[in-house]
Protein backbone atom coordinates (compact mmCIF):
# COMPACT_ATOMS: atom_id res chain seq x y z
CA UNK A 1 0.00 0.00 0.00
CA UNK A 2 1.51 3.32 -1.02
CA UNK A 3 0.69 6.39 0.98
CA UNK A 4 1.35 9.89 -0.29
CA UNK A 5 2.00 12.46 2.47
CA UNK A 6 2.09 15.50 0.23
CA UNK A 7 -1.65 16.08 0.41
CA UNK A 8 -1.55 16.08 4.23
CA UNK A 9 0.97 18.93 4.45
CA UNK A 10 -0.31 20.95 1.53
CA UNK A 11 -2.24 24.05 2.46
CA UNK A 12 -3.30 25.79 -0.75
CA UNK A 13 -4.77 28.78 1.09
CA UNK A 14 -1.56 29.47 3.06
CA UNK A 15 0.78 32.28 1.97
CA UNK A 16 3.84 33.28 3.94
CA UNK A 17 4.34 36.85 5.09
CA UNK A 18 7.09 37.31 2.51
CA UNK A 19 4.82 36.12 -0.31
CA UNK A 20 2.01 38.35 0.89
CA UNK A 21 4.40 41.33 1.00
CA UNK A 22 5.65 40.68 -2.54
CA UNK A 23 2.11 40.18 -3.88
CA UNK A 24 1.00 43.47 -2.27
CA UNK A 25 4.03 45.32 -3.62
CA UNK A 26 3.37 44.02 -7.14
CA UNK A 27 -0.29 45.03 -6.85
CA UNK A 28 0.67 48.52 -5.66
CA UNK A 29 3.31 48.99 -8.39
CA UNK A 30 2.30 47.10 -11.55
CA UNK A 31 5.39 48.33 -13.46
CA UNK A 32 7.75 46.81 -10.90
CA UNK A 33 8.16 43.48 -12.66
CA UNK A 34 8.94 45.10 -16.02
CA UNK A 35 11.49 47.35 -14.31
CA UNK A 36 13.10 44.30 -12.71
CA UNK A 37 13.33 42.58 -16.08
CA UNK A 38 14.90 45.68 -17.66
CA UNK A 39 17.47 45.83 -14.87
CA UNK A 40 18.27 42.16 -15.28
CA UNK A 41 18.78 42.62 -19.01
CA UNK A 42 21.30 45.38 -18.31
CA UNK A 43 23.41 43.26 -15.98
CA UNK A 44 22.92 39.58 -16.77
CA UNK A 45 21.16 38.75 -20.02
CA UNK A 46 24.03 39.36 -22.40
CA UNK A 47 25.33 37.39 -25.33
CA UNK A 48 28.91 36.21 -24.95
CA UNK A 49 31.44 36.58 -27.75
CA UNK A 50 33.24 33.25 -27.36
CA UNK A 51 36.20 34.15 -29.58
CA UNK A 52 36.87 37.38 -27.68
CA UNK A 53 36.58 35.53 -24.39
CA UNK A 54 39.09 32.86 -25.48
CA UNK A 55 41.51 35.59 -26.66
CA UNK A 56 41.17 37.26 -23.27
CA UNK A 57 41.95 33.99 -21.48
CA UNK A 58 44.99 33.33 -23.68
CA UNK A 59 46.36 36.85 -23.01
CA UNK A 60 46.22 36.51 -19.23
CA UNK A 61 49.54 36.62 -17.40
CA UNK A 62 50.12 33.95 -14.77
CA UNK A 63 49.91 35.30 -11.24
CA UNK A 64 52.88 34.91 -8.90
CA UNK A 65 52.36 32.60 -5.92
CA UNK A 66 52.66 35.53 -3.52
CA UNK A 67 51.24 38.58 -5.26
CA UNK A 68 52.60 41.20 -2.86
CA UNK A 69 56.21 40.12 -3.18
CA UNK A 70 58.21 42.29 -5.54
CA UNK A 71 60.70 40.72 -7.87
CA UNK A 72 64.06 41.94 -6.51
CA UNK A 73 66.69 40.83 -9.00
Amino acid sequence: MSFNLTHIFRRPDYKSEATQFIDKMKADKPVLESQQRAGRELLWDKSVDRSAWSEYREAEVAQQPYVYQTDAK
